[in-house]
């Protein structure tokens, strides 16, 4: 009989689920809540929305704003901050992408 889902576990292990208030993201990263409104409306992050409204971020989104934080404490300007982050995330896709896409070509042609 194969084992049961438990919801709750999984998103305890998954970067993606939405499981932190605008007010307790800000204190984990030791921000304000105005600073994650400003990387929402740069559209760097994108928090999820409680049933009531409020909004809600995952460990991934944290750790992008906490990126974006880093660079506007070095003296970058939010907007340039938040286009640095997604660079560099569009920038580690294609990396990621393009290993993958060696590996499978290397792999055909070994058996070509």
């Amino acid at each position: 009989m194969p084992a049961e889902i438990d919801p709750v576990t999984d998103n305890l292990d998954d970067d993606d689920y939405p499981a932190y208030t605008m007010g307790r993201a800000a204190d984990v990263l030791g921000i304000t809540p105005a600073f994650l409104r400003a990387v929402g409306e740069a559209e760097l992050i994108t928090p999820l929305r409680s049933e009531g409204g409020h909004r809600r971020y995952s460990r991934r989104q944290l750790r992008v704003a906490a990126r974006a934080r880093e660079l506007v404490d070095q003296g970058t300007p939010i907007e340039a901050a938040c286009r640095i982050v997604s660079l560099e995330d569009q920038l580690e896709d294609a990396l990621r992408l393009n290993d993958e896409m060696r590996k499978l070509l290397a792999e055909r042609g070994a058996n070509i």
